[in-house]
Formats: C-alpha cells, structure tokens, sequence
C-alpha cells in the first residue's frame, strides 16, 4: 500500500502523478488536487481546468486575469480565427 502525501491515508488504491521531474502519491484526485493545483490570483480557487498564464502568474479565467491587469488574454477565440 501507499501513503497520500495529502492525507495521509494508507490505501491500496493509490496512485502516483508525475510532474515536473517529480513523482507524487495520492489517494484520490482531491487530494491530489489539492496538492498540486495553482490558485487563480484574483480570486483564489484552484485551476483545475485549462485556467490561463501571464508570465509567472496562473488566472482560473480571462476575467480575473484582466482584473490583476492582464492585457490580452481572453476565454474564447472569435469565430473564425484559426491559430
């Protein structure tokens, strides 16, 4: 068995992510959720989908990331532009 570096608990299911050179044991995805997720900046939940960049500074949304100052970023590309 495994021990969750969140939680603690000893459990037979557990499982390991690998990120960034390291490797993490957990017991379930909230904890590892929690251990690992960035904080949006603005309003302080934890990016658990895509969320967005600005330099150094991780944003759940567009939104927040304008309310920090953040020029540029947005949620959604205009219909018909193509990367």
């Amino acid at each position: 068995m495994a021990v969750c570096e969140t939680c603690g608990n000893d459990y037979d299911m557990a499982f390991e992510v690998r990120a960034q050179g390291a490797v993490h044991t957990f017991d379930c995805f909230q904890c590892a959720i929690e251990a690992m997720a960035p904080i949006c900046e603005h309003c302080g939940t934890k990016v658990i989908g895509h969320g967005v960049q600005s330099g150094e500074h991780w944003y759940c949304c567009a939104h927040c990331a304008r309310e920090e100052g953040t020029k540029g970023l947005v949620d959604r590309v205009t219909a018909g532009t193509t990367a």
